[in-house]
């Protein structure tokens, strides 16, 4: 019996030990998650030409190649907004509003990604240098920053690059407000990449042996 009642209150005590340590614990945080806003409108720019595109993911560092909305407060330090993501990775969100602004243009007949495994004539690669947001004096900016190549599927030689970059300042410092900058900022940088590639594509495909 005494040995008995020793485990009992033994037992007792480490429950009461246990419930007490578990009260310590760090209370789990709410991260709040992000889209890519975008303002874009269907507007087709003309005529859709008889070539087709196929886009690939950005390439981009392991800073950028993360769902966490990276920012340079000052100097050449990367830091990441606390409880706040994108829902995808930027290479991921800024290949999907690319594809976007190459549909809604209308003038290239077939737009893909490389989910798909659809037979293309172009390809557009490219690196993502900069999507961060980066504070220019007390004003944060979103920036977004990209090396683009236009690639020949059959010859797999470079037909065409260059580089976008846009800088769109947010109206306030909270992460919602940096969040739509960078939807603006994006946005922006498409349409001139979707101008650039239509044009350069075409000139490419009209020099092309039937």
């Amino acid at each position: 019996m005494r040995r008995a009642g020793a485990f009992i209150r033994w037992a007792g005590i480490s429950l009461a030990a246990l419930a007490s340590a578990c009260t310590l614990l760090p209370e789990q945080k709410t991260v709040d998650i992000y889209r890519l806003p975008s303002a874009q409108a269907a507007a087709s720019q003309g005529q859709a030409q008889a070539w087709s595109l196929r886009i690939r993911s950005p390439h981009a560092d392991a800073t950028l190649d993360s769902a966490r909305i990276a920012v340079i407060v000052q100097g050449d330090q990367i830091s990441t907004y606390g409880g706040a993501r994108w829902t995808d990775a930027p290479p991921a969100l800024l290949r999907a509003r690319l594809a976007q602004a190459f549909r809604l243009d209308g003038r290239v007949a077939s737009v893909s990604t490389t989910d798909s495994n659809v037979r293309a004539d172009l390809e557009l690669d490219s690196d993502l240098r900069a999507f961060q947001s980066e504070y220019r004096g007390s004003v944060p900016y979103a920036v977004v920053s990209l090396d683009v190549r236009l690639i020949s599927t059959s010859t797999r030689r470079v037909v065409a690059s260059r580089s976008f970059e846009m800088a769109q300042p947010a109206d306030g410092v909270e992460v919602p407000a940096v969040v739509s900058a960078f939807g603006l900022a994006s946005d922006a940088l498409a349409a001139q990449v979707v101008r650039w590639a239509v044009e350069q594509g075409a000139a490419a495909q009209s020099g092309k042996p039937e």
